[in-house]
């Protein structure tokens, strides 16, 4: 059999290793029947590496006038390391050669999708927690968290909105996995299927209020818990539909269902 230069690359063997020393430890401290003992971090933006890695996405992909950057920042007075500062400006305009356009002024970024090891296409496996922790400094604009999985249709998130609590300080967020909702295109679709927690691709940060003017959050990590204080803990469950909530904007993120109802959380 020859070897091809992928299999023989040093990050595909260092990358099975870590897999595999991962699992080990699952098997040895039996995690399957007590639970995991610790975090598990799924990403982090400490280095420019990782963050030059995400993909950035706003609505100039179809012609439209949003801005949107990942960049990478050396720390501050309350980060003693690098952090990621998502950033840019929405606009709805229309372009004017592109009359098939109905609607712009949105913004996002995710995780890059995940290299192979030897164990065939990479996932996190977050079954075994609770919560998604994120840590943050957001400017308190309506974001929503965008987890995609290895479902059946490659159009779906799971989505849920970053409620922070603190506008202009750091603080870590947790979103129960369980109160992801299942959306396609930005509409909610019915019926509702749960998360697939083994097959966890990527996840991301998106801004689709339509709210024209600048944003700016920051973030530091995200990870996998079951160690959440309960008072930090978000109480919100699953979506609801309240057409009543239409022009709040505090409570909307832009999620609609298909009868153009917005989400109220």
């Amino acid at each position: 059999m020859r070897i091809t230069r992928s299999l023989m690359a040093k990050g595909l063997f260092g990358r099975s290793f870590d897999e595999l020393a991962r699992r080990s430890s699952i098997a040895f401290n039996s995690e399957t029947i007590k639970g995991p003992q610790s975090n598990r971090q799924l990403y982090d933006f400490r280095s420019r590496d990782s963050i030059s890695s995400c993909i950035v996405m706003c609505d100039d992909l179809i012609g439209g006038f949003s801005k949107s950057n990942l960049d990478p920042v050396d720390g501050d007075k309350d980060v003693g390391h690098p952090y990621a500062r998502f950033h840019g400006s929405i606009s709805t305009a229309l372009p004017a050669d592109k009359p098939k356009i109905k609607r712009s002024g949105y913004a996002g970024f995710r995780t890059p999708d995940q290299s192979p090891t030897l164990f065939g296409r990479s996932f996190w496996d977050i079954d075994p927690y609770t919560y998604l922790a994120l840590r943050v400094k957001s400017d308190g604009r309506s974001y929503l968290v965008n987890v995609q999985t290895d479902g059946v249709e490659p159009t779906d998130l799971h989505q849920h909105r970053l409620f922070a609590k603190n506008p202009g300080h750091w603080e870590t967020i947790f979103v129960r996995w369980n109160d992801f909702v299942r959306t396609s295109y930005g509409f909610v679709v019915e019926p509702q299927t749960e998360l697939l927690r083994q097959k966890v691709q990527t996840i991301g940060i998106g801004l689709t209020d339509r709210v024209e003017g600048p944003f700016d959050l920051c973030i530091d990590s995200i990870w996998a818990t079951n160690d959440a204080d309960e008072a930090d803990v978000q109480k919100h469950g699953p979506a609801d539909i309240d057409a009543g909530a239409a022009n709040s904007q505090q409570d909307t993120a832009g999620l609609k269902n298909r009868k153009g109802q917005k989400i109220h959380w």
